[in-house]
């Protein structure tokens, strides 16, 4: 396979094409905001790791994203319950679950580097450290309560099996709700993630970041609200 990534790239080039690769830097210690025009090369040089192992994990990360592109062509309502129960646990919680924490600091860091200039960016980090809480509670619900019903109904359907279901599905329809304005009004403090004329590489980042979380939570929720719950409403029905 042909490896995206080949070393001689610039910091900043690669996560403006590959923005999850921040999240390997990050733990690396590689510079990606100030020290974005030096190749992955160097910096892996001068700080004396691995090269051949950030770049597989690198190229691993990036073709993931590519599969994960290739998979949303799925139609997921004709998968079994099951299949579809697992990809939104490996696929949607899996990328909150790595992301909502690293974002979380993003958030921080820019309140607290350019919150003096821009008062919106105190109303974003209430926002989205708000939302945080939602979602994360929200997926212990589901991946807790909800989905191992699911799993059990589609195996050995019962009355009392249907009845914990749909007891178990009132009232995420309306968490999904809640963060879907929370999204409105992330989006609306920061007209659209508009950058000001200075923003630097970490504020660059955030938003792009905020942005890729609001795609695959509308693609999350969707998934949830138009495919998954009305048709285990419609099985319970039957």
């Amino acid at each position: 396979m042909v490896q995206r990534f080949s070393g001689e790239e610039k910091i900043g080039a690669i996560v403006a094409e590959y923005p999850g690769a921040s999240n390997l830097f990050k733990e690396v210690r590689i510079d990606f905001c100030c020290g974005g025009d030096r190749s992955l090369a160097e910096a892996v040089h001068l700080k004396k790791l691995d090269e051949q192992d950030i770049l597989k994990r690198l190229n691993d990360g990036y073709q993931e994203m590519k599969k994960r592109a290739e998979q949303e062509e799925t139609d997921w309502r004709e998968v079994p319950i099951a299949e579809l129960v697992d990809y939104i646990v490996h696929r949607h919680h899996g990328y909150l679950r790595q992301e909502l924490p690293l974002l979380s600091e993003f958030v921080t860091k820019i309140l607290r580097v350019h919150g003096e200039g821009h008062a919106e960016l105190a109303e974003l980090h209430r926002l989205f450290h708000q939302m945080k809480i939602e979602l994360d509670q929200h997926l212990i619900e589901e991946e807790e309560r909800l989905f191992p019903l699911l799993k059990q109904w589609e195996e050995e359907p019962s009355a009392e099996q249907r009845e914990r279901m749909v007891k178990a599905l009132d009232g995420l329809e309306d968490d999904h709700s809640a963060v879907g304005e929370l999204l409105k009004d992330m989006r609306a403090a920061t007209n659209g993630y508009a950058l000001p004329a200075e923003a630097c590489r970490t504020y660059t980042i955030a938003f792009r970041k905020l942005d890729e979380l609001e795609s695959d939570l509308f693609q999350h929720i969707h998934l949830e609200n138009n495919i998954l719950f009305p048709r285990v409403l419609k099985l319970s029905a039957s």
